[in-house]
């Protein structure tokens, strides 16, 4: 079975939230420390060129404060990657996203760009950033990750939280057998996108070498119903496997 599976809070949320109103309510480094003194593993964040949550300063300051790993998830253009080569946070997750997509929809298609994640992915490694990339469930994809040198996958899980309340056996499947196949391959393994309350036991009872959830919407929007201390402390319950 799994060992301890880290949840990472993304916090984009939070943002959108302060963004709506302007100011600095809710304070997005305040969130993040009390995220992490509630027992979160990670901060998470997806700075966007339009900083419609997470904006540039935001990351410069939540390096400063986040005492546990600080995730930074985008698309590696020429600004992202000088800001994180900068930053040098614990990890950063790459995603193939345009910059008007509303949220991630897609892992890499990693045969159409492998020259270039081969080229982005050793520049952060140089730095001593671990790399993890956003990958759909296909096993067959698993060997191409590996041989762009990233350490991790993550896994897209819309496919999994949309098939589990109509066949929870089936949409597990593909994820099973893609987390073998990083296994076999040396890679480890993170997993994200619309994972909630609901579905996130199976996926970790279920899914062989799980390191590391990261979770915003729903954890964010379950707090306002139950607290985020609260919510935290659940979401971390489910991800204690025996």
């Amino acid at each position: 079975m799994n060992d301890r599976i880290k949840l990472s809070v993304n916090i984009n949320k939070i943002a959108t939230l302060r963004n709506a109103r302007g100011g600095s309510v809710p304070d997005v480094l305040e969130a993040a420390k009390r995220i992490e003194q509630f027992g979160a593993d990670g901060i998470t964040v997806h700075p966007r060129p339009d900083e419609r949550h997470i904006t540039r300063n935001d990351v410069y300051g939540l390096k400063q404060i986040v005492a546990t790993e600080f995730n930074i998830e985008g698309y590696p253009s020429d600004d992202f990657m000088a800001m994180v080569l900068e930053v040098k946070p614990h990890q950063v997750t790459l995603v193939p996203d345009p910059p008007e997509a509303i949220t991630s929809n897609a892992g890499w298609d990693i045969e159409g760009n492998e020259g270039f994640l081969k080229d982005v992915v050793g520049k952060l490694k140089s730095e001593g950033i671990r790399v993890s990339i956003f990958l759909d469930a296909i096993p067959e994809r698993v060997l191409q990750a590996a041989a762009i040198g990233t350490d991790r996958i993550e896994l897209y899980t819309e496919s999994y939280a949309v098939g589990y309340t109509v066949n929870r056996e089936l949409a597990i499947r593909p994820f099973v057998e893609t987390a073998r196949e990083a296994q076999k391959h040396g890679l480890g393994l993170n997993a994200g996108h619309d994972l909630s309350f609901s579905n996130l036991r199976y996926f970790a009872e279920q899914v062989p070498g799980l390191l590391e959830v990261s979770i915003g919407h729903a954890l964010i929007s379950d707090a306002l119903y139950w607290g985020l201390e609260n919510a935290v402390s659940l979401y971390k319950r489910e991800l204690q496997i025996v």
